[in-house]
């Protein structure tokens, strides 16, 4: 071959490309190299690649992308007549140790009119911020505890798999990648999975929809996948994201238990119950007891309000009932005169609760029958007073004894009278007149609180803990008027 042909209109053609370009001529010298591949080596000048392939050796350190070292370089590949197409290596200058550039290499060899070589040419590519992306992804990708999985769309195998899907699942890598999405079945049990498999096999979004995920040691786990198209390189993949939906099943079967509990007790339990909206006091349920006693059906009671239904027989203790729950969030044993469906009165105690029903804030009212017991004493003051009204043949003891069973708390001694301050006369006379806390706070000037704190003093000083023991008191010693 003739050395030191005049190659002038070569260089003035691929000069002002992109790609870098770097002729050698057969002799090993490196004979020419335009701008782009001289700031790929991070050069100037022609001088600082070397010269020569083995003064371009000591001056450059190629590395595959596994950091292992080049035995042969590019140069020396061309050199000894061998063409690639694509060969990514990393370089950098033993005299520049920040220097770092990823390159993509492929050869060209020129050959004269006999077919010999002429002009040896490697054309370069700068990678470095591709790759650099794609070691940020990476990083990214193994560090995001969000389980992933990544799929090879050519042929459908996983590639990549991050530590939250091991751990979510307890695969290990070498059981995922280069298993196909059929052997770890991503999509196993899919609510749409017909449209998770077609949107797959197009590269196309896969929306997100539950699926339940089979484990290694042979058990299951809900989750949430879906999927996004990416590209890895230049290689089409889908991207497989998961959230683990376990706790939530747990919850979910854990709250339908507790609901399941709570039906079966409230249908079962022997005392009348309903179950009410708390903002209208509309019926959402009663049970049997309630059907039983009340003789209201389930289907025509359902939806119904409490005024409509007729239950109450005395609209002053209706009043009462919504004043004292709206001031106390609940009512314990609360006396009241309610009407069956067929307009039998019936004393009763009614307690109340505010629950929350899934997210519904209701009402669950409990009533107690007490017809008989208040029957019972009734019949039981009217014979006192019978034999009270000719007490001619009766002892002073005797007839005392009957008055303590007319009044139930007095004794045979008259206790001494507790040394009430003047405002807990005032509630305890308000208290007598069937107010609630919040109407005592309102006609004293106070706050609910502060009623309350006078209440709970007057119970200490009185010996009692309920209100209606605070009526009768206040009511045989002066305080009802």
């Amino acid at each position: 071959m003739t050395t030191g042909v005049d190659r002038s209109q070569l260089h003035q053609i691929i000069a002002g490309l992109t790609e870098g370009v770097i002729l050698i001529e057969p002799d090993q010298r490196i004979a020419w190299a335009n701008t782009a591949a001289l700031a790929m080596h991070g050069a100037s000048e022609l001088a600082e690649l070397g010269g020569t392939v083995e003064a371009y050796r000591e001056r450059f350190v190629l590395r595959y992308r596994n950091h292992h070292v080049l035995t042969r370089t590019p140069i020396e590949r061309v050199l000894a007549g061998e063409t690639f197409d694509e060969v990514i290596v990393n370089v950098r200058r033993t005299d520049r140790p920040d220097f770092d550039v990823m390159q993509r290499i492929r050869s060209l060899v020129i050959t004269d009119a006999a077919g010999e070589p002429d002009c040896l040419v490697l054309i370069l590519t700068d990678v470095t911020s591709q790759f650099e992306a794609e070691d940020r992804f990476e990083k990214t990708f193994h560090a995001n505890p969000a389980p992933a999985v990544i799929c090879r769309l050519s042929d459908l195998r996983h590639v990549k798999v991050n530590l939250g899907f091991l751990e979510m699942t307890g695969y290990r890598s070498a059981d995922i990648v280069g298993s196909s999405v059929y052997e770890i079945d991503v999509l196993n049990e899919a609510r749409n999975r017909s449209l998770a498999i077609a949107r797959l096999n197009a590269g196309e979004t896969i929306p997100q929809m539950e699926a339940c995920l089979r484990l290694p040691d042979g058990g299951t786990r809900f989750v949430i996948v879906a999927g996004q198209p990416i590209a890895m390189g230049d290689e089409p993949c889908m991207l497989f994201t998961f959230a683990d939906l376990e706790l939530r099943k747990k919850a979910e079967t854990a709250l339908r238990h507790s609901e399941e509990r709570f039906a079966t007790a409230f249908r079962l339990t022997p005392v009348p119950t309903l179950l009410c909206r708390a903002d209208d006091l509309s019926v959402i349920g009663i049970n049997q007891a309630f059907t039983r006693i009340f003789g209201h059906p389930d289907d025509t009671v359902v939806g119904q309000g409490l005024d409509a239904m007729g239950l109450w027989a005395n609209s002053v203790q209706r009043e009462r009932f919504g004043t004292d729950l709206a001031a106390q969030g609940s009512i314990l044993g609360f006396e009241a005169c309610l009407r069956t469906c067929d307009g039998v009165e019936l004393d009763c105690l009614v307690s109340a609760e505010r629950v929350t029903i899934g997210d519904e804030a209701c009402l669950l009212a409990v009533l107690q029958d007490i017809s008989d017991r208040k029957r019972s004493e009734r019949e039981l003051f009217d014979a006192i007073e019978a034999v009270m009204a000719d007490t001619s043949w009766f002892s002073r003891g005797l007839i005392e004894k009957l008055g303590s069973l007319r009044h139930p708390g007095a004794t045979e001694v008259a206790p001494t009278r507790p040394d009430l301050t003047r405002r807990e006369g005032e509630v305890l006379r308000l208290i007598c007149q069937g107010l609630g806390d919040s109407a005592i706070a309102k006609r004293l000037g106070l706050t609910p609180n502060t009623v309350r704190n006078h209440a709970a003093a007057l119970y200490r000083k009185l010996g009692i803990h309920r209100r209606g023991e605070a009526i009768i008191w206040g009511r045989d010693n002066g305080f009802a008027s």
